[in-house]
């Protein structure tokens, strides 16, 4: 824990004019953590990741992927749509019942699909320069999300919704180093009624994306497209293949990542080590419209 400390604090005293897309969820944000950062108006992204089973919520117990597409239809405003691999598991885990064939068990065979919401409602710097920005968001919100999904009473084990949901509201800063980079510090509070993964907590964390000044080292250009990522979550609970939860909260978690941007944003690919050792990782493709 020391270590991971001591990593955290060196991303947050050490490149954000660009936002980043959450590897989880496919909206802007770290890599669990959402924040207040918004794409630029029109950006249309879609892209697609491999998950290691600890990066993602408790559900999913084995390593996954997903893909999504996202569009900023204004500038305060950001629509998703995920979509998550499911496999077929025996109907005799977790005592549910279930309806997979034997034959497909332990394969890919279907996919978990889910809408998510970004409302920036204040932008940084509209009243005094050091004010920040503010964004209220959602994900997974379809299907009485609300209220914890098919899952928010342990006794029905309809794993049927709400498999992401949460709400949360983001605050970010960020602080500009002439000829070096810009620093985004963000903080968030992320609350979920799922029974599974109960969550009312805060979460912090911070990116740093590389400016350096305008030169013909290619050192200099390799460098500039460097955004590194740390941030401080509410953990994702294991979860054994029995589908047991584990019901005493949330636990945090360190997790780091970095983002490289190709051919000026158009082409980031984006790594995570969760807790600081479990990698996953993706690309994600940009078009702006306007």
């Amino acid at each position: 824990m020391i270590k991971s400390g001591f990593l955290l604090s060196l991303f947050i005293f050490i490149g954000t004019i660009y936002a980043d897309a959450q590897i989880n969820y496919g909206t802007t944000g770290l890599m669990n953590m959402p924040t207040a950062d918004m794409q630029r108006d029109k950006t249309f992204m879609a892209g697609g990741n491999w998950l290691n089973h600890h990066a993602t919520v408790p559900r999913w117990w084995y390593d996954t992927w997903n893909y999504y597409i996202n569009i900023t239809i204004f500038p305060w405003l950001e629509a998703g749509y995920l979509c998550m691999g499911h496999k077929a598991v025996p109907t005799d885990y977790g005592n549910r019942s279930g309806y997979w064939v034997p034959s497909t068990y332990g394969k890919f065979i279907n996919q978990d699909r889910s809408f998510h919401f970004r409302l920036r409602v204040w932008k940084e710097g509209w009243w005094k320069e050091w004010t920040p920005q503010i964004v209220l968001g959602a994900n997974d919100v379809i299907g009485d999300s609300w209220n914890g999904g098919s899952l928010s009473k342990p006794s029905e084990l309809n794993y049927g919704n709400g498999f992401l949901n949460r709400y949360y509201l983001a605050i970010t800063k960020h602080f500009y180093f002439e000829n070096v980079g810009t620093l985004g510090a963000h903080l968030s509070w992320i609350y979920s009624n799922r029974f599974d993964n109960k969550l009312n907590n805060p979460a912090m964390g911070a990116n740093f994306r590389f400016h350096l000044k305008d030169s013909d080292s290619w050192v200099h250009k390799a460098i500039n497209g460097v955004n590194l990522m740390a941030e401080v979550v509410p953990g994702y609970t294991d979860v054994k293949e029995d589908l047991t939860f584990d019901p005493d909260g949330a636990k945090y978690q360190v997790n780091l990542g970095m983002e490289y941007s190709f051919w000026k944003d158009y082409i980031n690919a984006i790594v995570e080590l969760n807790r600081c050792k479990y990698f996953s990782g993706g690309l994600v493709f940009k078009i702006h419209l306007k």
